[in-house]
């Protein structure tokens, strides 16, 4: 493949791309520096503005060398360079491959400005890598689509132009054009997985297979096209079970979804609530208590911090809740907001100042009210029952008390005594959830 392909390649992928500043990821490799040089004597690239960015993880002795290096190459190039120095999170127990691309993707992201796009050299060999990584993790088409050419990222989106050309293309621009590139000694650490693919595993498969590497990435195109569809049709079937509470989901109805649309319905839902995402056995134990469990039981499935309840016909998702203290009481006088310790305050709209002041505590056993309008007396457990709030929440609303009479249930049921247009006791829940 003639190097100049590379050039017409980035042109035409130039022309289809969205407005926006270019900011190339620069190590200083072979493949960065070719991506690099390209796009600097691209005169579409220059007029939509064009910098680049070098992620310093400090991890080998030369690092800052290497940092010296990529600053002249891009001043030789006059593109703007930025050196972002990173520490690497070791303690995570992911291995320092996986904790080095976690904090170079976070300081990506951290440097992209709005609307710009990060411009990384990813090229055909490095998808193959990446599929057959996938492939050994167990991974679904999600996974299986490998590195897509273009997403959303940070406050912009990640493009990958070289995507589709292998390798060898990227060798044969540098070697024209006199390119210099920094190898890093890691990259013959065959303990490393990636590595080991790549100096053992793929060059036998090119033995037998010549076309490998192609075969993979068709494989890989084909897998996004699949995950686009299902994502399109789990987005459907999540608007359809969710309750008016974004935190609530039909769990019947997911239970009947078919298994290609039941893992990503839930994940897609604790994604967008900013919630954990299980690991497939959770997966299974969640789908077993929901099936199994009477419809009496109140079955609950916690994992990292996200639990997962189900209560009549929801299933709920929320954070862990704190403990408080179930005795707790306190006089409120109602001129200002009174914090719970169980989460949420209580507060009088508008604030006036009460006299005497009411008593503030959480259920002990056998309250009761008249709510406003009704004609008898009634169990708190059975109005709290009949409201439908969940039972994990119900020790937690606050009750209000004049003269040793409960007269308010956090905002909920109001006996006549507090009846008022002109006033009304607010609850605002703000980690009951």
């Amino acid at each position: 493949m003639p190097p100049a392909t590379i050039r017409v390649c980035l042109t035409h992928a130039l022309a289809a791309l969205r407005p926006g500043a270019l900011v190339v990821g620069y190590s200083g490799g072979a493949d960065s520096s070719v991506l690099l040089h390209a796009l600097a004597h691209d005169p579409g690239a220059r007029d939509r503005g064009l910098r680049a960015v070098h992620v310093d993880h400090g991890l080998h002795a030369d690092s800052a060398a290497w940092a010296q290096h990529c600053r002249a190459t891009a001043a030789a190039l006059d593109v703007a360079l930025d050196v972002v120095r990173v520490e690497v999170d070791r303690s995570g127990g992911r291995g320092l491959e996986a904790a080095a691309r976690s904090a170079r993707r976070a300081a990506f992201a951290r440097a992209l400005h709005s609307g710009e796009i990060l411009a990384l050299a990813h090229h055909r060999d490095d998808q193959a890598e990446t599929v057959l990584l996938k492939l050994l993790r167990g991974a679904g088409p999600e996974g299986l689509a490998g590195m897509r050419r273009l997403r959303a990222f940070g406050d912009g989106q990640l493009w990958r132009p070289l995507l589709e050309l292998p390798r060898a293309a990227l060798l044969d621009y540098a070697r024209e054009h006199g390119l210099r590139w920094l190898e890093d000694p890691s990259n013959a650490d065959t303990t490393l997985r990636r590595n080991f693919l790549r100096a053992e595993i793929l060059p036998r498969l090119r033995a037998r297979w010549p076309d490998a590497q192609i075969a993979l990435a068709h494989s890989a195109l084909w897998a996004g096209n699949a995950t686009d569809f299902i994502e399109a049709e789990t987005r459907k079937a999540l608007a359809q079970l969710q309750g008016l509470d974004p935190a609530t989901l039909a769990w019947r109805g997911w239970l009947a979804l078919p298994d290609a649309l039941r893992d990503p319905v839930l994940r897609l839902w604790l994604r967008e609530l900013r919630l954990d995402e299980p690991a497939h056995f959770h997966l299974e134990e969640l789908q077993r208590q929901l099936r199994d469990a009477r419809e009496d039981r109140l079955p609950c499935l916690r994992f990292a911090d996200t639990e997962l309840r189900r209560y009549r016909d929801l299933l709920y998702a929320l954070r862990p809740l704190p403990a408080f203290p179930a005795d707790w009481e306190s006089a409120w006088d109602g001129s200002a907001s009174l914090p719970l310790p169980g989460g949420g305050a209580l507060a009088l709209s508008p604030p006036r100042k009460l006299e005497p002041p009411l008593v503030v505590r959480y259920r002990r056993g056998g309250e009761r009210i008249k709510p406003a309008g009704s004609a008898h007396t009634r169990e708190l457990r059975l109005l709290l029952q009949e409201a439908g709030v969940p039972p994990w929440l119900r020790e937690r609303i606050p009750l209000v008390f004049r003269d040793g009479e409960l007269v308010a249930v956090g905002d909920l049921f109001f006996a006549d005594a507090v009846t008022n247009p002109g006033m009304r006791i607010r609850f605002d829940p703000a980690v009951a959830r």
